[in-house]
């Protein structure tokens, strides 16, 4: 299975007839990591039961994760990298075993890179409720059974909370440094925050303070198209012959469409057709139309829909503010050197939501305004422009 995203990490492409003929045929009812599947690179850490912030409980958390480097007498040098929405723990490496495809950031991460795994220990955990070997929906209950419906709402906070946990297992007391961009971003930002005392260096990529009103709106309806899909059946569908991936489809359709930007997809795909019948009433389709559709089908073969829902609410539930007074009061917890990136297209979280982080932290290696890159990426900058964000990466861990 395609566990990786590679449509994420590179530029917008025309997808071929060959393209569209590899994923023919109804996805699995999940596309969730599932027991006794090939691990791959994968570690997992059993990490005991977990107070939630809705005042439910997880009677056991497991959270896969993989590490680069070595960790040091000390454990002074290790960093922890946070992966975006539809991400795992697969940051870098080559495919294989358990990997289908190369890791996310290996532009990134490596030896001699902006997180230089000679130099560093990186760990990057799939995030709790995940579907990649981390507990989550698709994951067994302790009746024996997938959690499903039952898996309790989760929010940024609980994420980070887990990743303590595992932090606290690794023997890692403080961390050299905590990265991550998009939902990955907000988990470092809520690390910083949460913890002053185990950051040393913070570096939030595309990602803002607080989920603004016009965000919710665009997680509620891709909630929307999961939960009307009637194979979705409120959440218990593993047992089902079909699941519900024409709703985990739209969805990701959807979110595509936040991800890149206006421009790309002009200069791209302009009017151009997919094949050659006219879509003018001749059914045939615009090649962005097809585009949409590839991608979306490709996503329900390696993600899973109760994931989605849960890791979208997460997202939607991100305020570093909530409970803390203002946003300069929240922010003036970190004690971090921090790094603040933006993307000048990004249309998911605009940059004027990394202004206002780095308006208020405390100490940044580049005064109280956010870097800001230029890219027709759109949101999806952070992981396709290794040459623009790697020095400003790299920059802040020499600090």
């Amino acid at each position: 299975m395609d566990w990786q995203t590679p449509e994420d990490t590179v530029p917008s492409a025309f997808i071929t007839e060959a393209n569209r003929r590899a994923l023919r045929g109804t996805p699995p009812v999940t596309g969730a990591w599932r027991e006794g599947d090939d691990p791959g690179d994968r570690l997992f850490a059993n990490l005991g039961p977990l107070e939630l912030e809705s005042g439910a409980r997880l009677p056991h958390v497991r959270l896969a994760y993989e590490t680069w480097g070595e960790l040091n007498a000390d454990a002074s040098n290790a960093v922890l990298v946070c992966h975006a929405l539809t991400g795992d723990s697969h940051l870098a490496g080559r495919a294989g075993r358990g990997h289908p495809t190369a890791g996310w950031w290996g532009g990134i991460v490596g030896p001699g890179l902006a997180i230089d795994s000679d130099r560093f220990f990186v760990v990057a955990p799939n995030m709790l409720g995940g579907c990649q070997g981390s507990t989550g929906p698709s994951s067994f209950s302790p009746d024996g059974t997938e959690w499903g419906s039952r898996f309790p709402y989760l929010t940024v906070r609980d994420q980070v909370a887990a990743q303590r946990m595992l932090a606290d297992a690794l023997g890692i007391e403080r961390f050299f440094a905590v990265i991550g961009g998009s939902m990955g971003g907000m988990h470092a930002l809520e690390w910083a925050a949460t913890h002053p005392e185990r950051v040393a260096r913070l570096a939030v990529l595309a990602a803002p303070a607080i989920s603004s009103a016009d965000q919710i709106a665009l997680n509620s309806v891709q909630l929307e198209a999961i939960r009307m899909d009637p194979a979705f059946r409120g959440g218990d569908y593993y047992d089902e012959a079909e699941g519900p991936y024409r709703g985990l489809a739209l969805a990701r359709r959807m979110a595509l469409l936040n991800y890149r930007s206006p421009d790309e997809l002009n200069e791209r795909f302009e009017r151009s057709w997919q094949g050659v019948l006219d879509p003018l009433g001749q059914g045939g389709r615009f090649a962005v139309e097809s585009y949409l559709d590839f991608h979306g089908n490709k996503f329900t073969r390696r993600f899973d829909a109760n994931s989605y829902v849960r890791l979208v609410e997460a997202m939607t539930s991100h305020d570093v503010s909530r409970g803390r007074g203002s946003l300069a009061d929240a922010l003036g917890r970190v004690t971090a050197t921090s790094l603040v990136l933006g993307i000048d297209t990004d249309r998911l979280f605009p940059v004027e939501q990394q202004q206002a982080i780095a308006a208020h932290l405390p100490s940044t290696i580049h005064g109280s305004e956010a870097v800001v890159i230029s890219s027709p990426f759109g949101h999806d900058a952070f992981l396709i422009e290794d040459d623009l964000v790697g020095p400003h990466l790299a920059a802040l861990l020499a600090s």
